[in-house]
């Protein structure tokens, strides 16, 4: 790793960085090879839909991040579940 990034970085430092700075040389080529071998992969979940009541300052504070504020609520759901899954395996 380069030492310039050899500590984990902010979002705002992340966003900083020109691409012309990024280290690509460890990734590999997807020549035609890689492409005539890929497949897709479904999600293994299926979702289901469902009508939620949430407090209003909740919502709009997904909201005012943007295109895809459903999908965050989702994924903060997920990390909850995630968590709480870990501690009752452990």
């Amino acid at each position: 790793m380069n030492a310039k990034y050899s500590k984990p970085m902010t979002a705002k430092e992340i966003s900083a960085v020109k691409d012309e700075d990024i280290d690509l040389s460890d990734i590999p080529e997807l020549d035609d090879a890689f492409w005539r071998e890929a497949r897709k992969i479904e999600h293994p979940m299926t979702r289901k839909s469902v009508h939620l009541k949430l407090d209003e300052e909740v919502f709009e504070y997904f909201k005012r991040g943007g295109k895809g504020h459903i999908s965050r609520m989702q994924a903060v759901l997920r990390a909850y579940v995630d968590a709480k899954s870990k501690k009752v395996h452990s």
